[in-house]
């Protein structure tokens, strides 16, 4: 009989410049809620996991404020079922999936492909 992976034995890894980078493990996130992490090259990310059980990594620097926040923001949708983060301090809305900023088509963070493995 095979076992299930218990949640403790998973990561949370990133695409970042073409390679896969381990950033936390999954029994670190709680659903509904972000965490900061941090990249090997300094940059900061928020990582997502909603409450649907999907993960999502976005740049964690608010581009409106030059805050690093974007972790501490509210998760959503959009009435079409479009993922996002608020800002915590202006409540910008950001598109988990694209970066694009939903305020504000012009205003966009990075985003990232996840993976659990």
């Amino acid at each position: 009989m095979t076992l299930a992976p218990d949640k403790t034995d998973l990561r949370v890894e990133l695409l970042v410049d073409q390679r896969w980078f381990a950033v936390c493990d999954l029994a670190h996130l709680t659903p509904g809620r972000g965490v900061a992490a941090l990249l090997q090259d300094g940059r900061q990310v928020a990582v997502f996991l909603d409450r649907s059980g999907v993960t999502y990594c976005v740049g964690n620097q608010d581009p409106f404020t030059g805050a690093y926040v974007l972790s501490r923001g509210l998760l959503g949708r959009t009435p079409a079922g479009q993922p996002f983060v608020a800002s915590p301090l202006l409540k910008q809305r950001f598109d988990l999936a694209t970066g694009r900023c939903l305020d504000d088509a012009s205003v966009t963070v990075p985003a990232y492909a996840v993976r659990i493995a």
